[in-house]
């Protein structure tokens, strides 16, 4: 095994990812959701549909955990459960026709924010960062 990678970076990656998160739940609060709901909200705003082991692989997380997260947004009247074809006992997860106007503008806002903070980066850099941030989660992965 190779020497150990700088701490700055590891000290970076994690300031980075409490500044986006902070701003993320900001704008999710705003929207009366929590962090983890409005990334649920969000994952749904982009593909409906998924059952809900699916969304739970999709956003790591258990299967308690995801079901919280569903009841939450379901009494928020944002989701709805629908029994999958074939098989009534597997729940697939719809947005409301009411989320659907909220799901647009949360799309927009991560579109602006994602823009932003990637603004003035070459794409070859960003292509070398995502690269180095796979392995990095590989390599997290393996350890766990």
């Amino acid at each position: 095994m190779g020497s150990l990678p700088p701490v700055p970076f590891l000290d970076e990656l994690t300031a980075v990812n409490r500044k986006l998160r902070t701003l993320f739940d900001a704008h999710a609060k705003a929207h009366g959701l929590t962090f983890s709901r409005a990334r649920l909200f969000l994952q749904l705003a982009r593909q409906d549909g998924p059952t809900q082991t699916e969304l739970a692989d999709i956003l790591e997380v258990e299967q308690p955990t995801m079901v919280r997260l569903i009841d939450g947004l379901e009494a928020q009247g944002l989701v709805e459960r629908r029994a999958a074809e074939g098989d009534r006992r597997v729940k697939r997860i719809f947005l409301t026709d009411a989320a659907r106007s909220q799901a647009d503008e949360i799309l927009r806002f991560t579109a602006r924010l994602r823009n932003h903070v990637l603004h003035g980066i070459p794409e070859d850099e960003l292509a070398v960062a995502t690269r180095v941030l796979r392995t990095v989660a590989g390599n997290i992965a393996v350890c766990s």
